[in-house]
């Protein structure tokens, strides 16, 4: 995800682009008085993410969650489970703040901060029972692909902080990052693939509207999901 280098002449390669975005009023407020309730501020501390939920169940962590919608409605279905979701857009952040309250979510919290950050300085080696990257940018421009999310050092990263028996579930709509994704994830040691190449959809994965529609118009989407060894 990052290419990071200690010369002050050069910046680090991030995987995302903060780009203005247009925060609605409703997202403004969320910001202000939600995100010091659901939130938990970006720190080079270890957390114990069983006393920020408050009880011991399965933790499952998203990356890059866009605006929400899929991530509250998952977190409503399996209230079973803990969720954890990293974000670095405001609106996208403002937005499921809001869902979050308006649902009465008590299983979600937000990270607003860079994943590969909050990975290396806030989640404990073997604290994750799951983690879901869903339709991450997928720069397709060749000279870009530096900046895809998912590559090898990411994905090692994420084998010690998943427990053995752990997934890792990527979806994407575009096919030459599927076919990145499958042989990132298979080249994995740590890692088996739970299918004999793409998975079936799970159905703990929403379908959304764009996704649906996408589907009706012939184009493909691709579900990745491996195990953790």
């Amino acid at each position: 995800m990052t290419d990071t280098n200690d010369t002050p002449h050069h910046r680090a390669i991030r995987s995302y682009v903060l780009r203005p975005g247009r925060m609605s009023g409703g997202q403004t407020r969320a910001l202000e008085n939600l995100l010091p309730r659901f939130g938990i501020p970006y720190q080079e501390t270890l957390l114990d993410l069983d006393v920020v939920f408050g009880r011991c169940a399965p933790k499952i962590l998203e990356i890059g969650f866009g605006m929400g919608a899929s991530t509250a409605e998952i977190a409503k279905a399996q209230p079973e489970n803990d969720y954890l979701g990293i974000e670095v857009h405001p609106p996208g952040v403002g937005s499921l703040l809001k869902l979050i309250d308006e649902q009465s979510l008590t299983n979600l919290r937000i990270v607003q901060h860079d994943a590969v950050e909050v990975l290396d300085h806030m989640i404990p080696d073997g604290a994750l029972d799951g983690v879901h990257i869903f339709f991450p940018d997928p720069w397709p421009k060749k000279r870009h692909h530096k900046r895809r999310l998912i590559q090898e050092t990411l994905v090692a990263t994420l084998c010690r902080k998943l427990k053995p028996g752990g997934y890792l579930h990527a979806a994407t709509d575009w096919q030459e990052y599927a076919e990145h994704i499958l042989a990132v994830l298979a080249a994995e040691p740590q890692l088996a693939n739970t299918a004999a190449d793409y998975a079936p959809r799970p159905a703990y994965r929403p379908l959304t509207k764009f996704e649906a529609r996408g589907i009706r118009l012939g184009h493909g989407v691709w579900d990745i999901v491996f195990k953790r060894k």
